[in-house]
């Protein structure tokens, strides 16, 4: 079979490594992918917002799946847009990506239909957001743009000033563009957070193994919020007391209030979720497989993950035993000096082989590309560097030890990535 991947990072390089697997040896395709995909994928240089070329490749290689990873084509409808010209596609349409697409709906859903999360109000203009700012005069305070930034729409404000700054610039200074053009704000939780994806076909949902993110630049949680400086999967803090009460109280009321407004899900479901002291509550939903959350998630699958994509397409889900391996994993992320602001790019990455690989780990390129036959930087988040272990700690050894052995001019990453 034939498959195109849609998307450019560590989280597509880990569902093609996933997908070449698979009993059905399939053909893959990625648009446009990076350095180290064209080494497990053939590269085609599409744009993921290009919607009409990538329906046209599609149709002219007889594509026979897309996987659409990324959320800004998820939101604008490209699975849609796939599907009405009979391409089969992964993904949820853009009725049921608004879940991503727009904080204010996530946070109206949950309020509507009793699914535990921060007290919140949404705000169109500066004015009113800094009255209640004021008035509440509680923090720091969680100020989030309504629409999708990157993963960098979030701004915990620990002051007045600091809120006032933060709604200035997403509002009026537009530092992300009409994705903040209304803004949520919200009471600030406290607690461990917890990520789990699960595959849903609107009717079943499966939650997949747990995984814990370090979203902060630097150690100690320090920094400007990124795109996720490492992850860990099992989380430890996520037992089965807690996955219970979370099937109850959230997994299987999200499917049923999708369902309810007329905007079924179907793809990957991404849970967000804060352990606090009055339980578990949604911080957020994302429409599609979390980056990086993915990169140790799936290296812990052992269905064929084709098996698993048909079901949730055919709504079959209910069908398909879905199974984990018991090791732990740890993913450490390279990234560009400077990074999440501005940084430098091109600079040659030392130390892979020639599949951009290492011996005893998984590099999962997120931010390569391939000049004179090296690779180079791209990006912000460069690699993402996965050992697997019996243990936690020997998984952290495993990656730590890998990481040491690449070499990248004025690099850095946390050191402290599953430790809190």
């Amino acid at each position: 079979m034939n498959i195109l991947m849609i998307g450019s990072g560590g989280r597509e390089h880990a569902l093609i490594l996933k997908l070449k697997k698979s009993k059905y040896a399939p053909k893959i395709y990625c648009a446009p992918g990076n350095g180290g995909i064209s080494k497990d994928a053939q590269c085609v240089d599409i744009p993921v917002m290009d919607f009409d070329a990538i329906i046209d490749f599609s149709l002219k290689n007889k594509i026979d799946l897309v996987f659409v990873a990324p959320d800004d084509p998820l939101a604008a409808g490209l699975v849609d847009a796939l599907e009405a010209k009979g391409i089969r596609a992964f993904g949820p349409n853009k009725a049921a990506a608004i879940i991503e697409g727009s904080k204010a709906f996530s946070k109206e859903l949950m309020k509507k239909y009793g699914i535990p999360t921060a007290s919140f109000e949404v705000f169109d203009n500066s004015e009113d957001a800094l009255n209640y700012i004021k008035t509440q005069n509680s923090f720091p305070t969680v100020i989030k743009a309504d629409g999708l930034a990157l993963g960098k729409g979030v701004i915990i404000a620990e002051c007045l000033a600091e809120a006032e700054n933060a709604i200035k610039s997403i509002i009026e200074d537009k530092i992300f563009g009409d994705s903040g053009s209304k803004i949520v704000i919200e009471d600030f939780l406290q607690g461990p957070e917890v990520s789990v994806l699960a595959f849903t076909d609107g009717k079943t949902i499966t939650p997949m193994a747990s995984a814990k993110d370090h979203k902060r630049a630097h150690n100690g949680d320090k920094g400007l919020n990124t795109g996720g400086m490492g992850t860990i999967s099992p989380n430890p803090y996520y037992d089965a007391k807690i996955e219970n009460e979370c099937m109850d109280k959230i997994f299987l009321p999200t499917i049923k209030a999708m369902e309810q407004e007329g905007r079924p899900f179907k793809g990957c479901l991404f849970f967000g979720l804060m352990i606090t002291k009055n339980g578990v509550k949604v911080i957020e939903y994302n429409c599609r497989f979390g980056d990086p959350e993915t990169q140790v998630v799936i290296k812990r699958l052992q269905t064929d993950l084709i098996d698993i994509i048909d079901a949730v397409i055919d709504e079959k889900l209910d069908n398909v035993d879905i199974k984990w391996n018991n090791n732990s994993v740890a993913c450490v992320v390279i990234a560009s000096g400077g990074y999440p602001l501005e940084y430098k790019k091109g600079i040659e990455i030392r130390g892979l082989n020639e599949d951009g690989q290492l011996e005893n780990a998984t590099v999962y390129h997120a931010g390569t590309k391939i000049e004179n036959g090296k690779f180079v930087t791209s990006g912000g988040r460069i690699l993402g560097v996965t050992c697997e272990g019996e243990t936690l700690e020997r998984a952290l050894e495993n990656s730590y030890e890998a990481v040491k052995k690449i070499s990248i001019e004025n690099s850095f990453y946390r050191t402290d990535i599953g430790k809190n």
